[in-house]
């Protein structure tokens, strides 16, 4: 690293121990120390040097600054009280620099920074930072001092001149080994960086950092991609790069992947590479060391893979996801002539950010671009006539779904006048992101609607027939666990089923329901059947689907660009496409119409059943 980054880091640990109290810090956070010291020692090949260095790693930010719910307007909380948000990882980095050294701890991110939160969406639309104005996680990462990211796939959500603009306002570097030049086949960012750590009486140790993101971003952010960058796998990118970083004298190699560690693929087999592949990347690739992941929103305080070729152990870890956690990885390093710097052994476990204040610096820093987002969100923007709730949505037909369909539907069916589609029925997919969100009686605020719909999706809509349709329903339908009668059942009981691609469930935004504009789309969803006969009494109107009955059916982008692996959407006829952000729709929606009833767009429309009978979920 260099003198003013050496000079930044000393001074950053030194505040957090004149502050006193790092090692209560540390412990509070769960920190187990291990025997680690730089000492001389002797081996075989004369006397040398031995360093414990530290590699500090978060992931999944997704634009958390402060541990703040802008949809509830509160302080964050959750069932187990995790806390969230840059600010509290930054105190956390305060105490580890200023315990264990900072000019020997190093800090590094798996990706997904700069969407998730009102906070984000703000600068990317609002007032977007390409108007001049710095990106708070710009401003808090670099405060913070880190050292290289990994893009991961919601980077390119508002399109690739934002995320240049958002690149160029950091301190360090933006790494993707594996978003490519489309045209060229050239590495888009950099692929890597080497970090020299400068140990007292030897050479520095050279600390090689790659950066990997997810091959899915070329569907799920095909609008903003598609003939501009390529993204191979990560395996087979990392057996390019890092012989490389080894031949450039890294003496230590961690990867940033923004990827899961359990092999699994959202999209099935739409590409050729897998999305979650952290694990097949220690597996298959030698001279690497350690793994920082992402993507998978898990928590991994410590695991060893074996490498096949070398038989090295590679350490992984991943922390949860919004800065509820912060990686710490350790590695032993020894020195001697002949041999230079060794890799002698690796660990790694996760502190808990939810035992220490944010940092008053990021505080100081980011306050005003927080309360100028907390006053937009909570612009009352129109009124309510009764409140709706997606806690059910799930696995019951509320009106809070019926809500998000009726927009997308008429914002299509609206487009589609005066074209050849004009004519057909628009049936509308949309799916329960958020359980927590709802709609009160009375006045309706920007963070009550955003709350409906967390993702920066765009809408779109596409032909579909009768039997398309019935496939789209079924693929759907496997969320559901299969039953033997209809209950009672708890929620948990008959939702999320585990499959071949979704180990540990398949996620709420993988659920879809359909409902129509014109006229209600009507049909039973038989969880007692096995997952491909479930889909039942399928109307339009009263009347049975036909199977080859066009519709016109609004979808978003994720959806359509393969996420999720559903069948036919990817492949069918787009009809409409402006690029409007679903989101944003809702709130212009109500802005305009003044008010939201839902008398006027709910029925219920769909149900589960078993063998015929309803079934009873009981909370």
């Amino acid at each position: 690293m260099s003198d003013s980054e050496s000079q930044s880091r000393r001074s950053f640990g030194r505040r957090a121990a004149l502050a006193g109290g790092a090692g209560a810090i540390l412990a509070a956070a769960g920190f187990r120390p291990a025997t680690a010291a730089a000492e001389t020692t002797t081996d075989s090949h004369g006397p040398g040097r031995r360093v414990t260095l530290t590699v500090l790693g978060s992931t999944d930010l997704h634009g958390n600054v402060f541990n703040w719910d802008y949809f509830a307007d509160r302080e964050f909380d959750d069932s187990q009280h995790n806390d969230v948000g840059l600010a509290k990882i930054a105190t956390l980095v305060r105490a580890v620099r200023a315990e264990r050294g900072a000019d020997t701890t190093l800090l590094i991110d798996a990706g997904d920074t700069i969407q998730g939160t009102p906070l984000a969406y703000y600068y990317a639309k609002v007032e977007p930072i390409s108007t001049g104005r710095v990106h708070p996680m710009a401003a808090a990462m670099n405060a913070i001092g880190y050292d290289a990211a990994a893009l991961g796939n919601h980077e390119f959500n508002y399109g690739i001149p934002l995320l240049r603009t958002f690149e160029a306002q950091l301190d360090f570097p933006l790494l993707g080994a594996n978003a490519l030049d489309a045209k060229t086949g050239a590495p888009a960012f950099p692929p890597y960086v080497i970090k020299k750590v400068h140990v007292p009486g030897a050479p520095p140790v050279r600390v090689g950092i790659l950066g990997l993101t997810n091959p899915g971003i070329a569907i799920w952010d095909k609008a903003n991609v598609e003939g501009r960058m390529t993204f191979p796998g990560l395996v087979e990118q990392a057996r390019t790069w890092v012989p490389r970083l080894r031949r450039a004298g890294a003496d230590l190699v961690v990867v940033a992947a923004h990827s899961g560690a359990d092999t699994s693929s959202s999209y099935g087999d739409a590409l050729p590479y897998p999305e979650n592949a952290s694990t097949l990347l220690a597996e298959q690739v030698p001279g690497i060391d350690a793994v920082l992941v992402g993507h998978a929103h898990v928590e991994i305080p410590e695991r060893f893979v074996t490498n096949k070729t070398s038989g090295q152990r590679v350490l992984l870890t991943e922390p949860l996801f919004w800065g509820k956690r912060l990686s710490l990885m350790e590695f032993d390093l020894a020195w001697a002539p002949r041999t230079g710097w060794q890799v002698r052994a690796g660990r790694s476990q996760v502190l808990n950010s939810n035992t220490v204040p944010e940092d008053p610096e990021i505080v100081r820093l980011l306050r005003a671009d927080h309360d100028r987002v907390t006053s937009y969100v909570n612009s009352v923007v129109g009124t309510c006539t009764a409140a709706m709730s997606a806690a059910a949505a799930r696995y019951e037909d509320v009106p809070a779904l019926d809500f998000i369909n009726h927009v997308q539907a008429d914002v299509v069916r609206a487009a589609l006048a005066g074209t050849a589609d004009a004519a057909l029925p628009v049936l509308s997919i949309a799916a329960p992101f958020n359980r927590a969100a709802a709609i009160p009686a009375g006045k309706v605020s920007v963070r009550d609607v955003a709350g409906l719909y967390v993702f920066d999706n765009t809408l779109l809509a596409v032909r579909l027939t009768g039997a398309q349709l019935k496939d789209y329903l079924e693929k759907s339908a496997e969320y559901f666990r299969q039953v033997s009668g209809p209950g009672p059942h708890a929620p948990d009981a008959v939702t999320n089923a585990p499959t071949a691609t979704a180990p540990n469930g398949i996620p709420d935004y993988n659920y879809d329901v359909v409902a129509g504009l014109d006229a209600p789309l009507t049909y039973d969803i038989d969880i007692a059947k096995a997952p491909g006969q479930r889909i039942a009494n399928l109307a339009h109107g009263g009347t049975a689907v036909s199977a080859d009955q066009v519709f016109v059916v609004a979808v978003n982008n994720y959806r359509q660009s393969g996420g999720g692996n559903f069948p036919h959407v990817t492949t069918a006829e787009v009809v409409y496409n402006r690029q409007v952000e679903i989101r944003q729709a809702l709130i212009d929606w109500v802005s305009q119409a003044g008010e939201i009833d839902p008398a006027s767009f709910s029925t219920v429309d769909w149900k589960l059943v078993a063998n015929g009978t309803p079934v009873v979920i009981q909370s």
